[in-house]
């Protein structure tokens, strides 16, 4: 081990000082929060005992009396919390968890203790403890640094909403007590200042300062851990039955680790990243396909978004007795989620390995809050996972690749939406625990996707890279809200296409993300009239400027294109009409008004006409009714529908096998 590193973590324990770097050459964020926990696991007890010396610094104006932490691992106490408010479940046939906290003191030794109460700042609920307030001896003042020594012991669950145990696999997150986030007034819809600390509910994740984390973990000799750190330090103890792991993760925004003893381990290396990847021995015929999507997915986002700043990442593939663990993300800790067979064809595995490695940048580095804007992190990622997958594995086959059958990442996620009988119950501005009917997925992952697509459709691919590097270099480490999201694209998009679409695009959000509407286009019909005994000169085309004598022996006709707007959703829409003569026009509506017509007059006839043919509004609800021909033919549609009769057919055989 290099002396040089135990020394840096050693004056970094001494001092509780996040400002000493070891991962990173310099800090990145403000560091508001620092922690440095001792846990040891139990695995009888499926119990973690901490030490924890934490401090938060009070960055903001305000005399803060009081701090606010989150104990998320009592959502699972009972089935009376609040997270298990709208689920049914049977408290005796459960293994619930929860966090106890033994002691609790300031760096002068005050007990905190008697200051602290639990409380229920979304719901009045009593009965649920995931929030806590504690009294300070002395309200904090502007710049003071509030230091807290806490001990605590934590039951995990059996596997529960990605954290617990099963057998003798541990995936052990949500489980020490975390700050929230203290808002001053003008900080995202802060009024005032307060702290943003809201309760654990089972349709919202997190919210959370970028923290520098020094952690050891304790634990069988025989287990493989992995966590979001770096490893610094590996000591077996003197009996040979244990081993202390020691951590060192910088501006993170939540630690967590896993350990069990059936993990093989591999790693690889994209640029200055070094990958680290978990997953039974029976997958190792899937390690190739699992690093190819993590490193795709740093590629396309490096080039894209920004750079990736930390030099390690470790990511976990866990087994079938971990699968709660799956699909989860914790900035440089991420799981995917597999099975001991995939077919090659099926890029699913791909698909969730790019999603949560995504993360790590609209979760990670942005940090926005996903209990009030769920969308900001999962809607965006889903939009650029559909756009890596795609771009890696086939624009019509990202996501399934089967000669009897594709389908692209981003259909499905227009499918998804489409699909939904809710698609315009609520709009994006709930809280992520307020979406009725169980729409909270829908609407913050496929339809906040599939809203993204349709603009990039809008104002094209380059104008939504550079959208987002100027959002990333804008917002990096700083927390963005919605509106600070919108105000990125009200900047960038004039700078690239001047008055194209107005001053700014209010107009596009204010529909699509915050409206209930949805986008249908229309083609209504078209005809060809024949004009008897013309007589003159007659223009061919307005659009292409040129006239022709016609002459007696001709046949001229007024050819008239008839377009409807069904949806409420107002966007510029392209229309192709084609001729018989082979002559193609391509019109643009702004598809303001509830109808459009179009009307030609000379001697060719209109053949078909498409609505958007180039497919760029994604939230155009009938593709069908887009286009007419005036000799359809059906041959296709009826090739289409007995692949997928197969396809379906092929698919159920596998999984009755």
């Amino acid at each position: 081990m290099n002396r040089i590193i135990l020394l840096l973590l050693a004056l970094t324990f001494l001092f509780n000082s996040s400002e000493g770097q070891i991962v990173l050459k310099e800090a990145l964020s403000e560091r508001q929060t620092y922690y440095k926990i001792n846990a040891t696991l139990n695995p009888e007890t499926k119990t973690v005992t901490g030490d924890m010396e934490a401090y938060w610094v009070n960055k903001s104006p305000d005399l803060v009396p009081d701090i606010r932490l989150h104990l998320y691992m009592n959502a699972f106490k009972s089935n009376k919390t609040s997270f298990f408010s709208n689920r049914m479940i049977s408290e005796k046939k459960n293994d619930f968890g929860w966090i106890n906290l033994l002691s609790f003191d300031d760096r002068k030794g005050n007990d905190l203790l008697p200051g602290l109460k639990y409380i229920s700042p979304d719901d009045n609920n009593p009965d649920d403890q995931t929030v806590v307030s504690v009294m300070l001896p002395a309200p904090a003042k502007p710049g003071d640094t509030v230091f807290i020594q806490v001990k605590f012991e934590t039951k995990l669950p059996k596997g529960s909403a990605r954290t617990g145990y099963n057998d003798d696999y541990f995936f052990v997150a949500q489980w020490f007590p975390k700050f929230g986030v203290y808002e001053p007034a003008g900080m995202r819809y802060a009024v005032e200042g307060a702290w943003n600390c809201h309760q654990f509910h089972s349709n919202s994740e997190f919210y959370a300062n970028h923290s520098v984390y020094d952690v050891a973990v304790t634990v069988p000799a025989d287990y493989i851990t992995g966590s979001g750190g770096m490893l610094i330090n590996e000591e077996n103890a003197p009996d040979g039955k244990t081993k202390t792991l020691t951590y060192r993760a910088e501006d993170i925004v939540d630690f967590a680790w896993t350990t069990w003893p059936g993990y093989a381990v591999y790693t690889d290396q994209w640029k200055h990243v070094k990958i680290t990847l978990l997953l039974p021995h029976v997958r190792k015929d899937q390690v190739e396909r699992q690093f190819t999507a993590v490193k795709n997915a740093l590629e396309y986002l490096t080039e894209n978004v920004g750079p990736f700043p930390w030099p390690h990442l470790t990511f976990v593939d866990p087994p079938t007795v971990g699968s709660f663990a799956g699909g989860m993300e914790y900035t440089t800790l991420f799981t995917s989620a597999s099975g001991d067979k995939v077919p090659e064809f099926l890029h699913v595995t791909e698909m969730v390995t790019v999603h949560e490695f995504g993360h790590a940048y609209f979760m990670g580095i942005l940090a926005s809050n996903e209990f009030e804007e769920p969308w900001l992190d999962e809607g965006v990622n889903t939009f650029w996972e559909g756009r890596i997958m795609d771009h890696y594995w086939g624009n019509n086959s990202g996501l399934i690749n089967h000669p009897l059958f594709k389908m692209s990442d981003k259909s499905m996620a227009r499918i998804s939406y489409l699909s939904s009988p809710d698609r315009q119950t609520v709009t994006n501005r709930e809280f992520s625990w307020d979406y009725p009917h169980d729409s909270y997925g829908m609407m913050s992952y496929q339809k906040a996707g599939i809203v993204l697509h349709t603009l990039m459709g809008l104002i094209g691919e380059d104008a939504m890279n550079e959208v987002f590097k100027e959002y990333y270099r804008r917002w990096a480490f700083k927390h963005p809200s919605g509106k600070d999201f919108v105000a990125v694209f009200n900047d960038v998009v004039p700078k690239i296409h001047g008055d194209k679409f107005g001053p700014d695009m209010n107009w596009f959000f204010d529909q699509t993300l915050y409206g209930t509407g949805i986008a249908d286009y229309a083609v209504n019909s078209f005809s060809n009239v024949k004009i008897r005994d013309f007589k003159g000169i007659v223009s061919e085309a307005d659009s292409m400027k040129f006239v022709t004598n016609v002459t007696k022996d001709d046949s001229v006709y007024i050819s008239k294109v008839m377009l409807n707007r069904l949806g409420e959703v107002c966007l510029p829409v392209d229309v192709m009409i084609h001729f018989d003569n082979g002559d193609t026009i391509m019109e643009y509506w702004d598809g303001k008004a509830r109808f459009m017509d179009y009307k030609y007059t000379g001697t060719r006839q209109v053949d078909w006409v498409k609505l958007d043919p180039g497919y760029k509004l994604k939230m155009d609800a009938n593709f069908v009714n887009n286009s007419q021909t005036k000799d359809p033919d059906r041959v296709p549609l009826r090739r289409y529908i007995d692949k997928f009769t197969i396809f379906m057919q092929y698919f159920i055989n596998i999984i009755s096998l």
